[in-house]
């Protein structure tokens, strides 16, 4: 059943991306979380997701461990406890709920599990035009052509994230959609960025600014870069790249993003 991500899902082969050396491998149904145990925190999320057969679960699990991990190489509960973190789905619940009803709702289930969490501050986490707007616009565009999509997601674990708890809060996340389309395999990313919403020098977290958040299009090649992982295909098959965009594209709505 714990299966995981299947390279394989949209027909052309689309490895699970490699993080650094040390990371540890976790399936679950119809997704995988590579976690980075220094960190606490997911190096990279990979989900399959079929729109032709989505379905619209009521929301039903609690956040744990996984148990196949050593707790204290998750980051649990202590981190969201009296501020303005949220536990922010990588790999969202919706994501994996296709196909049989069983099975939808065991994967939907998976996902409440710490290493699939990463520390967000709400305004970044529940913001219908920052990380939630976006990925819904990703999920309504596989549920609305009966898509497949694959699509993973993580934090920036860069080494100047501020400190908190025992662990460094990322600042920025990036996320890669890929899909099948007529010209072959197709694939687009982004960064979404939280500096501007989060203040760890209080052992609180900042109520969010207006304008306080940045979202960016990017081309697939820049994720490598920042975020030290190996896309392998997607960075070829960059809708972004075959328009001869070189640079970010700030995005101030659904309708700026280019898929």
């Amino acid at each position: 059943m714990d299966a995981g991500y299947d390279p394989l899902f949209l027909g052309p082969a689309v490895p699970l991306p490699t993080a650094a050396e040390g990371a540890v491998r976790l399936d679950y149904p119809r997704f995988t979380v590579v976690l980075d145990p220094d960190r606490r925190l997911a190096a990279v999320t990979a989900v399959n997701i079929d729109g032709a057969t989505l379905r619209d679960l009521p929301r039903t699990g609690d956040w744990d461990f996984d148990a196949r991990v050593p707790v204290a190489q998750q980051a649990g509960p202590e981190i969201y406890a009296g501020n303005d973190l949220d536990r922010g789905h990588l790999v969202r619940r919706r994501d994996p709920g296709w196909g049989d009803v069983g099975i939808a709702r065991t994967a939907t289930e998976a996902t409440f599990r710490y290493p699939n969490a990463a520390p967000q501050a709400s305004g970044f986490n529940q913001s219908k035009e920052l990380w939630l707007g976006l990925e819904d616009h990703v999920l309504e565009y596989a549920d609305n052509t009966d898509q497949r999509l694959s699509v993973f997601t993580a934090p920036v674990l860069a080494a100047d994230d501020p400190p908190y708890r025992g662990i460094r809060i990322p600042l920025r996340f990036w996320k890669i959609a890929a899909w099948l389309s007529p010209a072959g395999l197709a694939a687009t990313a982004f960064v979404l960025d939280q500096s501007d919403l989060v203040d760890t020098s209080t052992a609180a977290v900042a109520p969010p600014p207006l304008g306080g958040f940045r979202t960016f299009q990017v081309p697939v090649a820049r994720i490598p870069e920042i975020a030290g992982v190996d896309v392998g295909p997607l960075t070829e098959a960059d809708v972004l790249r075959r328009q001869g965009v070189t640079g970010p594209r700030p995005l101030e709505g659904a309708s700026d993003i280019v898929l």
